[in-house]
């Protein structure tokens, strides 16, 4: 059940750089921006009215977990600088090859107090088809 979770958080992203990019396109990358972070602020604000969840900030947390959004931001910048030069399918394809870079070396050293998973020679098969992928993409 979880694979068709991240299968559909996936076909999500690629719907989403489509249309941060258009929007990107009209207004700009940055007040594009604000209206999508605002926009998603305002979801999660009605979802924890409906739900009647309260917001806690915790102390004991490291302030760097907090710095995700910022890294969203990015993302989301970048995004939309590369979609009108290489597309919505080159983005993606790309962003996954950074994505499986990441979390081989976060998995490997076990960073951000994640479980450890040691890199194995199989996976570097994976990589070989992702890039040869890109690659025919990137020509074609």
């Amino acid at each position: 059940m979880y694979s068709l979770y991240s299968a559909f958080v996936g076909m999500l992203i690629t719907i989403m750089i489509g249309l941060n990019g258009t929007l990107s396109n009209l207004l700009g990358n940055y007040i594009s921006s604000i209206i999508v972070h605002f926009a998603g602020l305002a979801a999660v604000i009605l979802v924890l009215f409906i739900k009647k969840n309260k917001v806690t900030f915790k102390r004991e947390i490291p302030l760097y977990l907090y710095s995700a959004g910022a890294i969203g931001v990015l993302i989301l910048l970048f995004n939309n600088v590369t979609f009108n030069t290489i597309g919505v399918s080159l983005t993606v394809a790309l962003g996954l090859l950074g994505q499986s870079v990441a979390s081989i070396v976060i998995d490997s050293y076990g960073l951000f107090n994640m479980k450890l998973v040691r890199f194995n020679k199989k996976k570097i098969l994976g990589f070989m088809f992702i890039s040869i992928g890109i690659i025919i993409m990137t020509i074609y």
